[in-house]
């Protein structure tokens, strides 16, 4: 057994929370760089938990220029088992409504422009993303979820798009019809697969703001609709959150699924070709199978 450590990665309106206590502000330095923001870390109802502003406090970082690495790195460092990954999203399902959670599943990856790896020459690494996120994380949010009567979706395909623009109509009608992808955004990824580098529970919780623009009544909707639905989330998110540590308990069993075994057997670069340099930033990600 080891100690549960939840880690909430989100915005302003998921942080600030009552109930969490000896909550300070701590800035974790990382090979890889900055993370977005210094986390936020505390105890609520006994279970430690940091949180990590995605884009930063006052919303600094593009989903571009998010350094994704430098923020799983900083969770791992600090020792965080299981990360719940908060964001907004577009959908394409007219069930899954604004207002709406979806515990997405799966992924497809547009995005272009971002570092997708810890490893590289000198330590070449591959981990199965068959499965990218984890079952039994899941199952907890989603009895939160439900016990906070939050209309929520088990499985669902997010789309993760490059951005800062939002999709042309033709694109959105694409993801939707063609791809069957469920819901839309710019942040999962390559999160997610960081996560699974990192060998880190990770579960997203997509919120659902508005239908993409493949919706008739898409351009309809005004910001101040979006906004309200954004602050509604905001505050589902923290009653979800502040269930998760009497669900998941003080102390954590290895996962059933092998998410913190993840590098197991991904590692192909023989022990004598290694570059110590990489090696070095990579003490933390994946230090269990270095040592």
């Amino acid at each position: 057994m080891t100690e549960t450590f939840i880690g909430v990665i989100g915005g302003s309106g998921v942080y600030e929370m009552d109930g969490l206590e000896g909550a300070d502000w701590t800035a974790v330095p990382t090979p890889w760089g900055a993370p977005s923001d210094q986390l936020l870390v505390g105890r609520l109802e006994g279970v430690r938990i940091a949180f990590l502003p995605r884009h930063g406090r006052g919303h600094v970082h593009k989903p571009t220029t998010v350094p994704y690495r430098a923020n799983i790195d900083a969770l791992k460092r600090l020792g965080v088992s299981d990360v719940i990954a908060v964001s907004a999203c577009g959908s394409f399902r007219e069930e899954m409504a604004p207002g709406d959670f979806v515990l997405v599943d799966q992924f497809i990856d547009r995005t272009i422009h971002r570092e997708k790896s810890f490893f590289g020459p000198g330590c070449v690494a591959h981990v199965s993303l068959a499965h990218p996120t984890c079952p039994r994380l899941a199952d907890a949010v989603e009895a939160a979820a439900r016990a906070e009567s939050i209309p929520v979706h088990r499985g669902g395909t997010y789309l993760a798009m490059e951005g800062p623009q939002f999709s042309t109509m033709a694109e959105s009608r694409m993801y939707r019809e063609v791809w069957g992808c469920d819901v839309i955004g710019m942040t999962n990824m390559p999160e997610a697969a960081l996560a699974r580098e990192a060998e880190l529970c990770y579960c997203p919780v997509a919120m659902v703001t508005d239908y993409d623009s493949w919706h008739p009544d898409h351009g309809a909707v005004d910001i101040t609709a979006i906004i309200a639905t954004l602050t509604g989330n905001a505050d589902k998110a923290r009653a979800l959150i502040r269930r998760l540590p009497g669900l998941l308990g003080p102390d954590r069993a290895p996962c059933p699924h092998g998410c913190d075994r993840a590098l197991d057997h991904a590692i192909l670069t023989a022990p004598d070709r290694r570059d110590p340099a990489l090696l070095a930033k990579l003490d933390a990600v994946a230090g269990r199978v270095l040592a």
